[in-house]
């Protein structure tokens, strides 16, 4: 058998460049390269080998781990899970610092490669440079951390088992059910060491994601079950988009008269103005959306892992039976749900067939209809701009308002924490689903700038526009200056509230006291325009939503980072839509206003379903 002599390191690196996917019967690499900030734990061993690699397999430098994680992270989700990135890193706080953005992975379901160095495996020089001790266990490295947020982890002890290492990894990386991060612990002395490997480990491959038919069984207890249903639901989630199923839900949702939500990852599955579609669902959804939520006697999920803000906490719709339509089992049992465990293209089809020429009620569609006008209606009202002459602060919806109406065809809004992800859920109006870019599995600080730069490295014929609170902001806003230096232009417009409005909010709401969240009126205004323009970024601060308007379509044609600036009002939300989250409130109220919020708490639990 043909072998060839290579470092562990060499070997991983020609065995992520052969790998591919295929795109639109094309195929293609299926890593879009490898982001690496390198130091003590991998300059000597995957640093050669990839630099020897380059044109396969390119390499980008980010200025901070858990920010490129984020990045590959968006570029997987913007290619939906169809290609991927990998990241390494070097033995201690360069590897932790990725932890993060694991977690941002694993709940969100999305494929990354961390490859973070470890500490030696033949212990000779112990403890080395960064090196996390046990007291107890002499195997813990810092690398364990990434156990509970990794879908597949593994320590490479020996070159050789990296035979069977990256095979297993891919396999996860490609699995719709199972998908999500994979760490490959990469102690330092390993990587360098060398072995002869068979030739045909770097053989080629291509990786096309599974998509399995639903079970005979199971699809006539669905079928059994809509055809019942007199106020029917369905709600699209991110599986929708990883399936390539919008065409699939928006013939179901026609042929059968069924109005459809959308969570936050499956916003745009349908286009805003789709006659069918009803608009966001639950926490932050539309006032349409939840009022028919609450009077469906069947709903059908469908690629949605039902988190809380999807369910309102699970009193939302506790009058309907819920049909889960997911590829994944963990998730289509959730809830005391019927399971329809499919693909979600494949499963709407063959639903679609199953229901043959039964559809819903024309009463409980035209229900639907007037729902949807109606909040169309109270969408336009909340996102004009304020009348001429107001001196009040912009609202975020108002901001929204104006970044959407000057949006290109085909812009990508990309967003992940605070109050914007919610109003953006209410009011976005999404016209495909690649350009409605949320992370609010995780609803994670800091990964809205460098998402920005992933989304534009896997889709740069689009116009990428981030929508980031200056809380965020401050968290991660490194990759500014990465984004200018690849020539990966990005629109990054700043809402400026003076700390963290959407947690005051939340704070009143439950019958608090403003509390530590809101920047005192003495404490210093930072100049964010200066600090982006120091990044290398094009920056100026906007007075107003007509100041805003008239910059963006300039924002809009340039060719470099644009950061535009406004200050906007912490107090206030959008009022409209919305729907009950659990947040306890303490049980022995001190104030009148905790009294009031506790009432109200335990009232809400009285609605919520018991369900497995």
């Amino acid at each position: 058998m043909a072998s060839l002599r290579l470092t562990a390191a060499e070997a991983t690196v020609r065995f992520l460049a052969a790998q591919q996917t295929e795109i639109e019967g094309r195929a293609v690499p299926i890593f879009g390269g490898v982001w690496a900030i390198l130091g003590h734990g991998n300059v000597a061993g995957l640093g050669p080998a990839l630099h020897a690699s380059r044109r396969a397999l390119p390499t980008f430098r980010a200025h901070n781990e858990q920010a490129m994680a984020h990045a590959a992270i968006a570029y997987a989700k913007t290619h939906a899970r169809r290609r991927m990135m990998a990241c390494t890193t070097s033995v201690g706080p360069g590897a932790t610092n990725m932890v993060t953005a694991a977690a941002v992975a694993h709940v969100n379901r999305l494929p990354v490669l961390f490859l973070p160095g470890d500490v030696f495996a033949s212990r000779r020089p112990d403890p080395v440079l960064q090196q996390v001790e046990s007291f107890a266990d002499a195997t813990v490295s810092a690398n364990d951390c990434f156990r509970p947020v990794s879908r597949f982890f593994d320590r490479i002890m020996r070159p050789e088992q990296l035979l069977a290492a990256l095979p297993a990894a891919m396999r996860v990386l490609t699995d719709p059910a199972e998908c999500g991060p994979v760490t490959l612990a990469f102690p330092q002395d390993v990587q360098t060491e060398a072995m002869d490997w068979p030739s045909d480990f770097f053989r080629k491959r291509v990786w096309r994601p599974r998509a399995p038919e639903p079970d005979a069984r199971e699809l006539r207890e669905a079928a059994a079950l809509l055809r019942e249903a007199k106020r029917p639901l369905a709600i699209a989630g991110g599986g929708v988009k990883y399936a390539g199923a919008e065409a699939a839900l928006a013939e179901f949702a026609r042929r059968h008269g069924i109005p459809v939500a959308e969570t936050q990852a499956g916003k745009g599955s349908l286009a805003w103005n789709d006659p069918g579609n009803l608009g966001a669902i639950g926490v932050t959804g539309s006032a349409a959306a939840n009022a028919l939520a609450e009077q469906a006697d069947v709903v059908l999920a469908v690629g949605t892992r039902l988190q809380d803000f999807t369910t309102g906490s699970r009193a939302l719709f506790g009058k309907a039976r819920l049909l889960a339509l997911n590829v994944a089992a963990f998730d289509a049992h959730k809830h005391a749900a019927q399971p329809l465990v499919a693909d979600a293209a494949r499963g709407l089809a063959a639903l679609t067939a199953a229901l043959g020429r039964w559809s819903a009620p024309r009463v409980w569609q035209e229900k639907a209809v007037t729902a949807t006008a109606r909040w169309h209606r109270a969408v336009d009202r909340v996102t004009a701009p304020p009348k001429p002459r107001s001196t009040a602060l912009p609202t975020d919806a108002q901001v929204v308002g104006a970044v959407n109406r000057a949006m290109p065809e085909r812009g990508i809004v990309v967003c992940a924490a605070g109050g914007l992800p919610g109003e953006l859920h209410k009011l976005w109006r999404a016209t495909d689903a690649a350009g409605y870019h949320l992370e609010y599995g995780y609803s994670c600080m800091g990964y809205e700038i460098a998402g920005g730069l992933g989304a534009r490295l896997a889709a740069p014929d689009r116009e990428v526009v981030v929508m980031v609170g200056d809380g965020s902001y401050l968290m991660m806003n490194s990759e500014i200056a990465t984004s200018v230096a690849m020539g990966a232009k990005l629109t990054i417009v700043v809402l400026d509230n003076r700390g963290f409005g959407c947690i005051s909010r939340l704070q009143r709401g439950t019958g608090g006291e403003p509390f530590n969240n809101l920047l005192p009126a003495a404490a210093p205004r930072v100049d964010f325009a200066a600090h982006a323009a120091s990044l290398g970024a094009e920056a100026r601060k906007v007075d107003g939503i007509a100041a805003l308007e008239a910059a963006l379509p300039d924002a809009f044609r340039a060719k470099r980072t644009q950061v535009l600036v406004i200050d906007t009002d912490p107090g206030t939300g959008t009022a409209e839509g919305g729907a009950w989250w659990e947040v306890p409130v303490p049980a022995v109220p001190r104030t009148p206003a905790q009294a009031e919020a506790r009432e109200a708490y335990e009232t809400n639990r009285q609605r919520q379903t018991s369900g497995a």
